[in-house]
Parts: structure tokens; sequence; C-alpha cells
């Protein structure tokens, strides 16, 4: 059968973070996938640890390669995959668990040729999040191009690995890697591939790990000359692609800013500092789930899965919109059927204090999300959702989909309707002892 999504890592002598990032890949809720390994002549035992990791997962498949290079490692690659969609990662890097999900999820919602994400950058026990648009809506061609023209040499236009591509848009104008170039070799591949793309979309969630072990163009080897040559060449491809994808006239518009490319590359290629402000401790940028909880018995412990597994798949509509855990869950609640709510009762059944509640709504409304009112004779709260808070309702109702399918995977129809029953005898004998 075929898969929706191949997944490519090029291994080289990464046996030290190989295991992280194919766990990381296995563990997808998205589960239509193949995983292309290709060993670029590793001499440690990345070699064997693919082929371990294939032994017991028939999507993985494994190649095995003189050692060429990167960009060798993926053109074969990208002639084994079978995949509607490309997806790369790098062997010392990492995914989340909804990665693959959400790039696929918004190809097809947006009938998209590129998806291109923000990232988590990792300096040793530091993470910070990087992204670059903001506009949450498809992009043209000359939209996206617009944007990149702003940081010409930002990671965020140049690497593969936070993108997803058409493979029918390779296949249909042959492209491939550069191996003679060692330098923005991923940069110039996604330039040609733009030249032939037409539909965009920035999704502002953080979906990959990237940590910064790649060497500059001095640790290579290379001399002053031939590194002034190399870069020479890469701006002349880039050059001709605003040529391409530009007006003449908005072209001569923006050639000096065409230009620009040229001072952000003097340093060492694509720029990104070693940590951006507002990082947090590895660990700490998504929310915490205890270990123990998510098998312990009881009730308590029930609880607690049912709300992780909720905001699971709330938090990736909380960071997109730059809200908290606690204004989703809110804004889920007042979006839901119900009777009228105290600030009291609100806070209640929110299990946060009143101070928090009343915060959360103050966001809300300097958001110009709601807009919301006390009614002096019954003390109720009463909240109007106002039109920008609309994309962020269907993300949330969508969530709460995602989180009802993962409550019920694998029933059948009978064990769905009996589960229905038996909850409502439930409902009905917890009414009883609390009314």
């Amino acid at each position: 059968m075929t898969p929706t999504v191949s997944i490519i890592v090029p291994v080289y002598n990464a046996g030290a973070t190989l295991c992280r990032c194919i766990d990381s890949v296995l563990k997808q809720e998205y589960t239509d996938f193949e995983l292309l390994l290709v060993d670029d002549g590793s001499t440690d035992d990345s070699g064997s640890i693919c082929d371990q990791y294939a032994a017991e997962d028939v999507r993985i498949r494994v190649f095995h390669k003189e050692n060429t290079g990167v960009s060798d490692s993926r053109n074969l690659a990208l002639e084994e995959a079978r995949g509607a969609y490309l997806q790369f990662l790098d062997s010392d890097d990492w995914i989340t668990p909804n990665a693959t999900r959400l790039l696929v999820d918004t190809a097809q919602q947006y009938h998209c040729d590129m998806v291109i994400s923000d990232f988590y950058r990792v300096s040793g026990e530091r993470v910070s999040h990087k992204g670059d648009i903001d506009d949450d809506c498809v992009l043209t061609r000359e939209e996206f191009a617009a944007f990149m023209l702003e940081n010409p040499a930002d990671f965020y236009y140049g690497v593969l690995w936070n993108k997803l591509f058409r493979r029918d848009i390779i296949e249909k104008y042959q492209l491939r890697m550069d191996p003679a170039i060692s330098w923005c070799e991923d940069f110039m591949f996604n330039l040609e591939y733009i030249r032939h793309a037409e539909v965009f979309f920035a999704l502002q969630i953080p979906i990959y790990y990237y940590v910064k072990t790649k060497g500059s163009l001095a640790s290579q080897g290379m001399s002053i000359s031939k590194t002034i040559k190399m870069k020479l060449m890469v701006f002349e491809y880039y050059n001709n692609f605003y040529k391409h994808v530009l007006t003449e006239k908005d072209y001569e518009k923006n050639h000096l800013q065409v230009y620009r490319f040229l001072l952000d590359a003097a340093g060492d290629g694509v720029v990104l500092p070693s940590i951006l402000p507002g990082s947090k401790k590895l660990g700490q940028e998504r929310s915490f789930v205890s270990p123990e909880a998510l098998t312990g018995e009881g009730i308590l412990m029930e609880h607690y899965r049912c709300r992780k597994l909720l905001d699971y798949y709330l938090e990736p509509a909380a960071i997109k919109n730059e809200l908290t855990l606690t204004d989703v869950r809110l804004l889920l609640y007042l979006n839901q059927p119900h009777p009228g709510s105290t600030r009291r009762e609100l806070a209640d059944f929110m299990q946060i204090s009143r101070r928090s509640l009343s915060l959360s709504l103050q966001k809300l409304v300097r958001r110009g999300f709601i807009k919301a009112e006390d009614d002096r004779s019954t003390r109720q709260l009463r909240v109007t959702f106002l039109p920008a808070v609309r994309p962020i309702l269907a993300e949330l109702s969508a969530a709460q989909s995602h989180y009802e399918q993962a409550q019920f995977d694998g029933f059948t129809r009978e064990e769905l309707i009996e589960y229905a029953q038996l909850a409502e005898k439930i409902k009905q004998n917890i009414q009883k002892v609390l009314s």
C-alpha cells in the first residue's frame, strides 16, 4: 500500500543521536508514512541501528551506500520515495509527536504545494521558538517570496526539515540536490521548488527540534577563494530566482533587497543566533505529562490522563495564537452548549481561581476575540464571540475531534453505542447524588 508521506533521513556517523531521531518518527500520531534511512557509508554503528529498526517496523526502508555526501543520500531517497508528500529530518534532530499530522492536515485543508513551519532551536539545555511568517493564511508564490526577501539568509527559509513538499512537483521537474554544493544546498533546492509551487501556508507551530552541530565551511577545510566562489554562485542562483518570480518592474524596485543576501551570508551560511530571546529549559517548552500518571491506577489518574490528552490537542492552537492553555480551554467551554454561569461557577468548572479567570477573560477581550459582560440581576457572565475568534474556534473544534478519535481509536460501532449508553447511565447516577 502506497504511504501518504515519505520521511527522509540521511545518516552518517550519527550513532549518538540516531535512536532519538527515529523514535520521534515512530511515535508520530500520523502513521501513514514510510521512513527512508540512507546510511552514507557510516563508520560507526549507525548502519546496524538502521537495520535493527527496519527489522522491527515494515514502514522503515534502509539504504546503504558509499560515503558521497548528504546531497547524494537525499537524491537516492527521492528516487525511492513513494509518498504523495515528502518530509525531511536530519539524524541529530527530532520532531514533535504531532509534526507529520499538522503538516499533512494543513496541506490537505488548504491544497498547499508547500507547508512551512516554525521550529525549536536547541542549544545545550536551552530551547527557543523560531519562526518568521505571522500571516495565518494561504500565500501565493509572490507573497511567500516577499517574506523571504526580508530575511534572505534565514534558516526558516533555507533548510528542508521545517517544510512539507509535494512529490509530484519534484518528479515533474526532476528536482534534485546538487552534490557539488556543500553550502546552502538545501536553500538552492528550495528555491527551485518554490519556482514551480503556487500555494504556500505558514504554520506558526514549532514541530522540529534543530540542534546546531553542523560544521562551517572553514571547518570543512575549504579555502577562502573556493568559499567565496561558492557563495557567489549561490547568490547568482538566488538573484535569478527573483528575476523569475518578480516582474521586471518589481525586481528593479527590490534589487537592493535581493543583494542583501550577500551581506547576510558574509558570515558562514544561513544566519541563526546560538540562542534566541525567550528561551526555556529543554523539556519546558511543551506542557508537562507525568510518566507515572500515564500508567497509574485510580480515579484521579484517569481524570489526569483525560485532561492531559485534551491539552495535548489544544496546545498547538494555544501556541499558534499566543494564548495559554487556560485561555483555549475557556474558549472551548464557552463555545459548548451550556446554561449561563456566574464567574464563580465558571472558575469552579475550569478548576482555576477567579483571578486567573478574570485575567484570561481580559486577555480574550483585549485581543478582540470576545465581549464579556456581567448581568447585574442574575450575576451571570454573558459572552459574545467576535469575528476575530472564528478561526481559533475552528481549530479548537478540530482539536476536540482529534481528542475523541484518540480516545475511541479501535472501537467498533457496537462498542461506541454501548459506551454511549453506559456513559449516560453514569451521568444519571452522578446527577442523583449531586442534585
